[in-house]
């Protein structure tokens, strides 16, 4: 059964949907910027397909980013694994610094099969919350913390995120999966990762908050 907070935040959402903003235009990637290693153009990694997805080869390894920085709001992803599912995530206000490895300064939702909705402070990101993974392992990891919610492989998951002022809360097919204070940074960009698994997208949707 779907806790009180996490029926709170799909009710909020459902009722802003009206002011929601595709990330994505299905046109073309304007808007986006493709990072890569080794550096590749955005049409030979991601295409548009007909009723608005957008599919990826999932490599070579990097991200794809707005242009645009978000610090306040909900957003709305729908995803699968175009085949064997694999690695991914989304990630949360990437911002200019150190790479780690391909990897920009972000908080990763995690995508990957078996781990949706754990949280990964990326290449120097933090968070108020004492991190699930052992002292000085890697990848850093605050793992999900209800039972695994994924859909079957071939169906569509939704992960919905709520940020507020360095609070990010995580929902995974309705179930309330993760959440954070103080996340440092609290603003930048949204991207996607490529990890080698090919995957679609659909319905990219922000709501911007006050």
């Amino acid at each position: 059964m779907m806790n009180r907070m996490a029926c709170a935040a799909l009710l909020f959402f459902s009722a802003q949907t009206a002011n929601a903003v595709d990330l994505f235009n299905g046109r073309d990637f304007s808007g986006w910027e493709l990072k890569t290693s080794p550096a590749a153009g955005v049409d030979s990694v991601f295409r548009m397909l007909p009723g608005g997805v957008v599919a990826s080869t999932g490599q070579p390894s990097g991200f794809l980013a707005t242009l645009n920085t978000y610090r306040n709001y909900k957003l709305h992803v729908e995803w699968r694994w175009s085949g064997k599912p694999g690695n991914g995530g989304i990630l949360l206000h990437i911002s200019d610094g150190p790479l780690d490895r391909v990897w920009p300064l972000s908080l990763q939702v995690q995508t990957k099969r078996g781990n949706a909705g754990d949280l990964l402070p990326m290449a120097g990101a933090s968070f108020a919350e004492a991190l699930t993974s052992a002292a000085g392992a890697e990848p850093r990891i605050k793992g999900h913390t209800a039972p695994d919610s994924e859909r079957p492989v071939g169906e569509w998951n939704v992960c919905d995120i709520v940020s507020r002022d360095g609070k990010v809360e995580v929902t995974i097919n309705g179930v309330y999966q993760n959440s954070v204070a103080d996340s440092q940074p609290a603003s930048g960009r949204i991207g996607f990762q490529l990890e080698g698994a090919p995957y679609e997208l659909r319905h990219v949707e922000i709501v911007e908050l006050n």
